[in-house]
Order: C-alpha cells, then structure tokens, then sequence
C-alpha cells in the first residue's frame, strides 16, 4: 500500500525489530533520515545512536517476513499508518506508549473526528444495552463518532447504535483487523468496516490474545474525547481504559444504575471519584462542546426526532422479541405485528431471529 511518510517495507522491518519503538525513531529521525535507516550497516547504526542490541535486530531483520506481511497487508486491503504519518490521529500522539503503527480497514478519515468512546461489560443486562446504543446513536447524530473495541456486551451495542445513527463509529481490537473476534459479531464487523473503521496495532492475523486486550484500551481512550462508562463491575476490564482516560486527561462520564445491580458498582464508584453523572447525551456535549467554539470540530446537538408511535418507542436498538414489544406498549400482540410489518417497510425496524431491532430515526 501506498504510505504518505516512507516505504511500508520500512515501516514493518522496523516494527518487527525489538527494541525500536516511537521514541527511539524520533530521536534517530533528528540525526538521519528514517528512509535510510534500513541501509545503514552495524557501526553506522552504533554512530547513529541507536544500542548494540537493537542495531544487532535491526541489521538482522527477517526480510521474508516483511515480505509476507506485506502481501497480507496489499492482498486484505489494509491501510497502514505510522506516527510519522500526517494521517495519524494528533490525540493518540500525546499519550504514552504511542502505537507505532495503526493498521486499518475501512474509512480512516475518521480516525482525526472527534470521538467519544463507549465502554462496559461483556455481559450488560439488556438495559444497560440499550442505554449504550441509545447513547451511541444521539451521539453519531451530534456529529461524534462512536469508539469501542467490539466486545461483547456494551461495546457491540456502541457500535449498533453508532451504525444507526450516521455510522460513525471504530471499532479497536485486540487481534488482526481481518480477523473476526468474537466470532458472534462476524456480521457487526462487516457492517463496521463497511460503515465505519476498523483499528489495530497488530500485525495481521494476529489471533485473539488476553495479553493483547488491555493494551488496545489505551487507544480506545487514545482516540477519544472522553469515555462513557455504562454498565462495569469494579474489577472489570473497562476500568482498565478509564485508568488510561484519566491518565491521559480525558474526560470520563459514567451512567448510573440500581444499588442492586453489581454492574453499577463501576460508575458508582467512578462519580463519587469525580465522574460526570450522565443522564442524557446533553450532559457529554456539554463537556466537548468547547472544542466546537475553538473550531477544532463540529459537534451538533441532537436533533430531536418527530414522535414516534408506541410500538417503534417499545423497540430497542438490540432484539426485543414481539411479546416483550406487546408488553412495553399495552398492545395485543396481533395488533403489534401488524404494526411491525408497517415499520418494517418503512426501514424503522428490522426483522431478526428472535424479534426485531430499531434501525435509527431515519
């Protein structure tokens, strides 16, 4: 692929060599010209600043395997952007342990909008589900795109409700971005990279990896203006990109939930720590709003939708099931799906296996 800052082949040697990582190439870069680095021998390298060991991986580079991830990359249609890169996102530039390369699928002019990311547990009750799509969706709507790392749980409802909306959303994973993980959400990945972008800082096909998962929080928060936090137990991997948000000062909003429900315990214990309390997705523009009056990005405030009928109202953005829509409405159930079928081919609602789910206020 084409980069706009040196060969990829250059790129993928060094983020193959132990050892030479962002800091290293910029120092380096104020000595000689990164395009060269890769032809310079041993003792040019040594009087180049660079340490015996890294000079020692970098001369010993494994040509064979760059050649290899280059065709992935070419033949998956990957765009790979490094740090040096004038495509790579400002805000991810000012954390720690800055990604050395990102490697994409889908549209990466996203990657410098303005984001808010979406956080929570992989087992959500089906309120905090539809909290976080709701969430998702007003915030698309305002012009923000939706980040999350696809997950299970809040973070695939992030993602539905941002693909609801205007599809702004990116998707950060913990594998290959042409590997699909979890396998469950096969379909939201194709439906992501189709309206949105997928973001790695793995080589592709790269597997799913425990270790792998709490290093991609750091870009979530990277990316992003501030993290909503919906539903989290206390030692819950979300509290891990909370703690890269804070430390990379960015704002952190939490939803609050029932004293009874052990998913509230992470936004309770984060509000009375200083989170915003949220309620509605006013409460997060309010705090974004100043990048707006800079001129640094367009933030709009929801528009709000015409009213909607009962039955549309009763359906969320995950499947609800016909009788629980008959429920939440006070209708009969005949007189629900006749309504649905109406929904249905005006595009507000779609029919899945085991009931139907909100298309956005289109």
């Amino acid at each position: 692929m084409e980069q706009s800052f040196g060969k990829l082949t250059d790129w993928l040697a060094f983020y193959l060599c132990k050892g030479l990582g962002v800091k290293t190439l910029l120092a380096l870069a104020e000595k000689v010209p990164l395009d060269d680095l890769v032809n310079l021998s041993y003792q040019q390298l040594l009087e180049s600043g660079l340490s015996q060991q890294v000079a020692t991986n970098l001369v010993a580079t494994d040509w064979q395997r760059v050649e290899h991830y280059e065709k992935l990359i070419t033949a998956s249609g990957i765009d790979v952007i490094s740090y040096f890169d004038s495509r790579y996102p400002p805000l991810l530039k000012e954390i720690a342990s800055a990604p050395l390369l990102l490697f994409c699928r889908g549209n990466c002019a996203l990657l410098t909008s303005p984001q808010i990311a979406i956080v929570g547990s992989r087992n959500a009750t089906p309120i905090g589900l539809e909290i976080a799509a709701q969430f998702a969706h007003q915030l698309s709507e305002a012009n923000l795109t939706v980040t999350s790392g696809m997950a299970l749980g809040i973070d695939g409802a992030a993602h539905k409700g941002a693909l609801a909306g205007t599809g702004n959303t990116i998707a950060v994973l913990g594998t290959g971005v042409d590997v699909y993980y979890p396998k469950r959400h096969r379909l939201l990945t194709d439906h992501v990279l189709n309206a949105g972008l997928l973001v790695s800082e793995f080589l592709p096909g790269t597997a799913a990896n425990a270790n792998n998962f709490p290093r991609r929080n750091r870009i979530i928060s990277g990316l992003s203006l501030g993290v909503l936090i919906v539903e989290a137990e206390i030692k819950s991997g979300s509290l891990i990109t909370v703690r890269y948000a804070l430390e990379q000062n960015k704002e952190v909003f939490a939803v609050p939930g029932s004293i009874k429900n052990p998913l509230s315990q992470a936004s309770h214990f984060l509000i009375k720590q200083g989170a915003k309390l949220v309620e509605n997705v006013s409460d997060i523009l309010e705090e974004v709003s100043f990048f707006s009056e800079n001129s640094l990005y367009s933030i709009d405030e929801p528009v709000e939708n015409k009213p909607e009928c009962a039955v549309l109202k009763s359906v969320g953005f995950e499947v609800t099931p016909v009788d629980v829509i008959a429920r939440r409405c006070q209708w009969s159930i005949d007189k629900v799906q006749t309504r649905l079928l109406d929904l249905e081919l005006d595009d507000k609602v779609e029919r899945v296996l085991d009931g139907y789910i909100k298309l956005g206020g289109r």
